[in-house]
């Protein structure tokens, strides 16, 4: 993994994640041809979260985390005018070093791989009691009612992406998802998607006696 096409987007895909897009501007349909017709090797591109209060089609560097996560092509459905609905797959991660805008009619990066740290010696029991701790919190955020029925993860699920899943099956802001995502210690990843999820469920017990419709707290889903 040293050059990547890059997807910038509005929101943070995570390892493992679903990344559902509609493809409508001529560059990224451009991509989505050259990832099918395996014009870039094994269908896999860059996704890059936008920082808040940049538009996904300014290609201002600054805009962009320098963490991100590989993804991969799966379903292709083209629509008419050229359009596109795509589902992939989220990967791994990487850590951006230069972004080429040039070269190709979207945007292209030398990236570097981000694995996790090494697990420490005295991880097994610590790890077993975040693990308890990080289920325990989303499904007290899911009892609120708000959001859905909670997903059960299975037992034997690698607790590097258990951090991952949990919060794939919450509402989190860009922010606390890249934060996520850039967190390589394992257990700090755990520690921090609990304290996430122990604060929106608070919020959303809260939520409940605001005098209000809910669809006006409702997340429009992003698009190219």
């Amino acid at each position: 993994m040293d050059t990547l096409a890059l997807f910038p987007l509005g929101s943070v895909l995570l390892p493992g994640g679903d990344l559902p897009l509609h493809i409508f501007e001529p560059r990224y349909r451009r991509l989505i041809d050259d990832l099918a017709n395996e014009v870039l090797p094994d269908r896999t591109f860059g996704v890059v979260g936008i920082r808040q209060g940049w538009e996904v089609g300014d290609d201002n560097v600054d805009s962009m985390y320098d963490v991100g996560c590989t993804a991969e092509l799966g379903q292709v459905r083209q629509l008419p005018a050229g359009r596109f609905d795509v589902n992939a797959t989220g990967g791994q991660r990487f850590r951006l070093l230069q972004i080429d805008s040039t070269s190709a009619p979207y945007l292209m990066a030398r990236v570097e791989p981000l694995p996790d740290d090494p697990p420490p010696d005295d991880g097994p029991q610590r790890r077993a009691r975040l693990v308890d701790a990080a289920r325990a919190a989303h499904r007290r955020y899911h009892e609120t009612g708000l959001r859905g029925g909670a997903t059960e993860f299975a037992e034997d699920t690698d607790p590097a992406d258990l951090a991952y899943r949990l919060a794939d099956d919450s509402v989190l802001t860009v922010e606390d998802r890249q934060s996520l995502l850039a967190e390589t210690d394992p257990l700090a990843r755990l520690r921090s998607v609990r304290g996430l999820l122990l604060r929106e469920a608070e919020f959303l017990r809260e939520l409940r006696a605001v005098p209000a419709p809910l669809t006006e707290f409702a997340h429009e889903t992003s698009t190219n």
